[in-house]
């Protein structure tokens, strides 16, 4: 189901909602460009979050975007724990919501 090849689709989505395509495709651009917030951080964010969300599209683009933007092997293993403790804690956090009597 989770191939890249359904990314062709986009144009179908353009086609048929094209305002709202190109504001999001206007957003994503500028909210990924370099900024006060180095674009290689912003990938590795967009990263943290794609695992977070499990979005195997997201991980692939970011992935790329990422290794252009300089990051190394170390940090994309890094941003994986980073992902999983958020993941974890929030489960444990949440947990709490049982405790009560």
């Amino acid at each position: 189901m989770y191939t890249m090849d359904n990314l062709k689709h986009l144009g179908a989505l353009e086609k048929n909602a094209s305002p709202a395509m190109k504001a999001f495709q206007a957003f994503d651009k500028e909210a990924l460009s370099d900024g006060v917030i180095p674009k290689k951080y912003k990938e590795l964010i967009a990263i943290a979050v794609a695992l977070t969300t499990q979005c195997p599209y997201c991980l692939e683009i970011h992935k790329e975007q990422a290794v252009k933007a300089g990051v190394t092997q170390e940090e994309l293993a890094e941003v994986t724990f980073v992902a999983a403790a958020l993941r974890a804690g929030a489960a444990v956090v949440h947990g709490t919501h049982l405790m009560n009597k």
